[in-house]
């Protein structure tokens, strides 16, 4: 249920680019540079028991952490609905709020420059 669509991993392959894709982060997490998280959307789901099976199966806490590269880093679109602990939020590889607000700062200079302000 929460695999890279057929579609994707074809085009990737189509590249010339290989992936991975596991059901236990806990194996390669040490092998990582950039672990990008989202949450699980229940809007997707027509199954809300399916949906409950699946939320909480990923969840970035201090114990992965511990596991990872010292110099990986942590992304995510926000808001969170719990795949990520606040504990994580003091880790230095946690580049979430950095990501929020660049983000925020190029949707600014877009506005800008579609507004002639640039």
């Amino acid at each position: 249920m929460l695999r890279l669509p057929g579609e994707i991993a074809e085009e990737v392959h189509s590249a010339g680019l290989s992936f991975r894709e596991t059901d236990d982060i806990h194996n390669i997490i040490g092998e990582a540079d950039v672990l990008y998280v989202t949450r699980v959307q229940k809007e997707r789901f027509t199954d809300l028991a399916l949906y409950d099976s699946v939320k909480e199966h990923y969840v970035v806490d201090d114990a992965l952490m511990a596991r990872a590269r010292e110099r990986m880093i942590v992304m995510h679109p926000l808001p969170r609905v719990g795949e990520i602990a606040y504990t994580v939020d003091d880790d230095p590889r946690a580049a979430y709020f950095r990501q929020m607000r660049n983000g925020m700062y190029i949707r600014m200079a877009l506005l800008a420059a579609v507004l002639g302000k640039a």
